[in-house]
C-alpha cells in the first residue's frame, strides 16, 4: 500500500463578485506513507480548499501534488475524504452503504468487506439499521467504515468529527487510532481542535491567515497511546496555540512561540 504526498509551490485563488481571493499563496510539504498529519489555522484561511486540492476536487493555480511520485489530474479511490456532514445515503441500511462503494469487488468479497469493516467499526449488530436510525457518533463510525471498505491508501478528513459532542469526539479519536492500528493509512486531518491534533496526529502543519502558507511544522514525538492531560503535551499545546495567535491566561503554563518545539528522537 502506497500513500505518500507531495505538494509543491502550491497556489490558488477564486474569483468573487467583488474581485479576485487569494486563498493559498505557495505550499510545499511532504507527507510520508501511512504518516499521520493534522492541519490547522484560522477558520477561513483555506484548510479546506487545501485538502480539496489533495484529493484532487480541486485543481491548484500553480503548483503540483504528487501521489507516490505521480502527479494526480483528479479524484481517486485510493484517497477518500470524509467530510464534516453526513455525506452516507440515508435510503440506505447501513450495509448497503458500504456494498454500494465497492463497485470493482466480486459479490461474495463485498459481502466479507462489508462484515469485516463494519465488525472493525463495532457496527455489526447495526449492519441493517439505516442512517437516520444511528447515534452521531455511530453515524461518523459507518462514515470511516464506508471510507475504509473502498480500501484507500490515503484517508482525508475534513472537520471529520467537528458536529460531535465533546465526549463522542474523544470516543471516536481513540476509536480512528484503534482501527489505524488494525489497518494502515496515510491521513491527513484537518480540524480546528488543536487538543485533537495533539492527540491523533505525527506532524502538525500550522497554516497562517489567508492568504494562507505554512507558518510552521510541528513534530508530535510521543508514542500512542498518548496521555492528552500531561505536562509535555500541555506545552506543546501552548505553542501550538501561540503560533495560532491565541494568548493563554496562566502565567504558570505561558510558553512563548520563540521557543523550540521538542524534536523527534
Amino acid at each position: 500500500m502506497g500513500g505518500s504526498i507531495s505538494a509543491k509551490g502550491i497556489r490558488k485563488a477564486f474569483s468573487t463578485r467583488t474581485g479576485h481571493l487569494p486563498v493559498i499563496d505557495g505550499i510545499d510539504l511532504s507527507i510520508r506513507d501511512g504518516e499521520f498529519v493534522a492541519i490547522v489555522g484560522p477558520s477561513g484561511c483555506g484548510k479546506s480548499t487545501l485538502l480539496d486540492i489533495l484529493t484532487g476536487f480541486e485543481r491548484p493555480d500553480r503548483g503540483e501534488i504528487l501521489v507516490d511520485g505521480q502527479a494526480i489530474d483528479g479524484p481517486s479511490p485510493k484517497r477518500i475524504l470524509i467530510p464534516q456532514t453526513a455525506s452516507v445515503f440515508p435510503w440506505l441500511p447501513a450495509w448497503r452503504n458500504l456494498v454500494f462503494v465497492q463497485k470493482a469487488c466480486p459479490e461474495s468479497e463485498k459481502q466479507r468487506l462489508t462484515m469485516h469493516y463494519l465488525k472493525l467499526v463495532g457496527l455489526a449488530d447495526f449492519r441493517f439499521a439505516y442512517p437516520q436510525q444511528l447515534s452521531g457518533g455511530m453515524l461518523k463510525r459507518l462514515e470511516l467504515a464506508r471510507a475504509l471498505a473502498v480500501k484507500p491508501d490515503i484517508l482525508l478528513m475534513d472537520e471529520a468529527f467537528g458536529s460531535l459532542d465533546a465526549l463522542t469526539r474523544i470516543k471516536l479519536r481513540h476509536e480512528l487510532l484503534r482501527v489505524l492500528s488494525v489497518e494502515r493509512h496515510t491521513v491527513v486531518l484537518v480540524t480546528h481542535d488543536v487538543e485533537e491534533a495533539l492527540h491523533l496526529a505525527d506532524r502538525i502543519i500550522i497554516l497562517s491567515p489567508r492568504p494562507t502558507h505554512i507558518l510552521r511544522i510541528v513534530d508530535v514525538p510521543f508514542p500512542h497511546p498518548r496521555r492528552i492531560a500531561t505536562v509535555e503535551l500541555m506545552e506543546l499545546k501552548e505553542k501550538v496555540l501561540a503560533d495560532l495567535g491565541v494568548e493563554t491566561t496562566s502565567d504558570e503554563t505561558q510558553v512563548t512561540p520563540q521557543e523550540p518545539y521538542p524534536v523527534r528522537p
